[in-house]
């Protein structure tokens, strides 16, 4: 029998990553574990992957990392509700963190056989599926986020060629991220969520792709 995955959970502490967590009896990192990591902080990110470095690779490592609401600043719902700070700190959770962690832990995938790197993205962050405008920043962020990955499995493929990188929109998910846009009753559960990303991950062949939580590739 082969082993089973060996999996990181990159914030571990949110609702979704708390259930991957569980689900796979991952190594978790959050700000409030030891190491911490903190998005912000690139210096807390670097020495969490270097404490990690003299254990056998991660064969899956997700991101489960993001924020909706920061500092009280919400989804924009039209041009005039644009914000320059609130928009570079949904850039900042939602995509350069979210970067400087592919930066910092892809180094501890295996450089041969499979392994996949996941992103937590969302779907509002396609291009090609946005036909409802509003949430500026948090579609900037994630469209922005895809694009790192798209990237990213570029340059990664050069040294682990069997690495797969990629960006998961986790569906409707009941969590604090979304309590305030969803009805109680709507979408999934964490653990229904995780049960399918996880199912994704495994079932993927090609790196640098955006998949909702059924496998069907979602438009850029």
């Amino acid at each position: 029998m082969p082993a089973p995955p060996r999996t990181l959970v990159l914030g571990c502490t949110g609702g979704i990553g708390a259930a991957l967590a569980a689900a796979t009896q991952a190594t978790g990192l959050s700000r409030t574990t030891s190491p911490p990591i903190e998005l912000t902080d690139e210096a807390s990110l670097a020495a969490a992957a270097a404490s990690l470095r003299s254990q056998p690779p991660f064969t899956r490592i997700i991101d489960a990392t993001g924020a909706l609401v920061i500092a009280g600043a919400g989804p924009e719902k039209r041009l005039a509700d644009l914000d320059p700070q609130a928009m570079a700190r949904a850039f900042a959770i939602n995509a350069i963190g979210p970067a400087l962690l592919i930066k910092h832990f892809a180094d501890l995938l295996p450089r041969q056989g499979r392994c996949v790197f996941a992103t937590l993205s969302a779907r509002v962050g396609s291009i090609g599926d946005n036909r409802l405008g509003g949430w500026y920043s948090y579609r900037a962020a994630k469209a922005a986020l895809n694009q790192v990955v798209r990237t990213a499995a570029v340059e990664v493929a050069r040294r682990r060629p069997d690495a797969l990188l990629l960006a998961l929109h986790p569906g409707t998910v009941r969590t604090r991220l979304s309590a305030a846009f969803t009805s109680p009753e709507q979408g999934l559960t964490p653990e229904q969520s995780a049960a399918l990303l996880l199912a994704v991950m495994d079932a993927a062949t090609e790196s640098g792709t955006f998949l909702d939580q059924n496998g069907a590739e979602v438009p850029w």
